[in-house]
């Protein structure tokens, strides 16, 4: 029997999950196991899943009790916690963010390399279109574009943190305009999934943008626009090297650009189109200040897991978009997903060797 292991999350303020209360019933319904551990943060209790016939573990059991099997697999969202070093045996399904160079990368490849354990990345689920079956980018632009309008409106910065749903966000975000000034907001990606997020918290707030996608950005960058505005948010996932759309010499220049929100955040990466900065920032502290020679102040927000500020709403979007792929692993060699996800893997440890 195949089964599915819903691991507790490491990474912390992390209350989204890949796998529903609901969809974890189409898998029982389909013939698989599903074991779901305990979490303190998870957005849906364990007894939801309980109840509803799933087998229920202790908060990280499968390190020692996960049978290692071509038929088990371990199925989170974040990055396994960073300062494990043993080996990693079993089959997983996650967020790894290693695969652009990023740091810790080659830990954590020799991790699967010492256990001969396979990664599916969920950033490389693709169908045979090579598009992604899968994507938080909605809900992580909605996000990002939510805090940057908030600090925008705010007197200090305002921290990130978790919201029953988007109208109660609204509503305080909506308190904090009251007499202030609307600002200009200028969206790199927008026709994407992670753009239409952006747009769609403006719309929610009646306020305009700038709306650049492919067409505008073909001349390649570094683009003078972007500093015009009060507020960039980059949502375009990289995934070759281009020309930069903001660099430091353009920074220098910069009286007007206060708020940068990169949700695609890959500051440690080679491919990264917004290389002024090199560290991500918390949900407690959720600004960085770009060094600059003038006295004008600009921070960005980049924070990878913007989407859990909101994790009811974003964890049942994934979840009904993973849902029938996962249904799909009792034939995952035949099934182009997970076969060319396990490929991409092979290939990238193979590299980092």
């Amino acid at each position: 029997m195949t089964t599915i292991w819903l691991r507790d999350e490491d990474k912390e303020f992390e209350k989204r999950t890949p796998l529903t209360p609901e969809n974890a019933k189409k898998l029982l319904d389909a013939g698989y196991k599903v074991i779901v551990e305990k979490s303190n943060d998870r957005i849906f209790p364990i007894q939801e899943y309980e109840k509803l016939g799933c087998e229920i573990k202790e908060s990280h059991a499968w390190i020692e009790e996960a049978p290692v099997s071509d038929d088990v697999f371990i199925l989170g969202l974040k990055e396994l916690k960073e300062t494990d070093t043993f080996p990693l045996k079993h089959n997983h399904i996650y967020f790894a963010h290693i695969y652009k160079g990023q740091n810790g990368a080659e830990k954590v490849f020799h991790r699967y390399s010492e256990g001969q354990g396979t990664l599916f990345d969920l950033e490389f689920l693709l169908n045979e279109d090579k598009r992604r079956v899968a994507a938080f980018g909605y809900w992580a632009g909605y996000v990002g574009a939510a805090l940057s309008v908030e600090n925008f409106f705010s007197e200090s910065p305002a921290p990130l943190r978790h919201y029953s749903s988007k109208d109660e966000w609204l509503k305080i975000i909506n308190e904090k305009r009251q007499g202030k000034r609307n600002p200009c907001t200028f969206i790199i990606g927008a026709l994407g999934r992670c753009g239409s997020g952006a747009r769609e918290l403006l719309d929610d707030l009646e306020l305009e943008s700038v709306n650049w996608d492919v067409d505008e950005t073909k001349k390649g960058g570094p683009f003078e626009e972007i500093i015009n505005a009060d507020i960039f948010i980059n949502t375009v996932l990289m995934t070759t090297k281009i020309p930069p759309f903001l660099d430091k010499s353009l920074m220098e220049r910069n009286q007007k650009l206060s708020y940068i929100c990169d949700v695609s955040c890959d500051p440690n990466s080679d491919l990264n189109p917004i290389p002024i900065y090199d560290v991500h920032t918390t949900w407690d502290k959720p600004l960085h200040r770009i060094e600059s020679s003038i006295d004008h102040e600009c921070n960005i927000i980049a924070i990878d897991n913007l989407p859990s500020a909101l994790p009811k709403e974003s964890s049942i979007d994934y979840s009904n978009q993973l849902i029938p792929h996962l249904l799909e692993l009792k034939n995952a060699k035949n099934y182009f997903t997970w076969s060319h996800a396990k490929e991409i893997f092979e290939t990238k440890k193979s590299a980092n060797k």
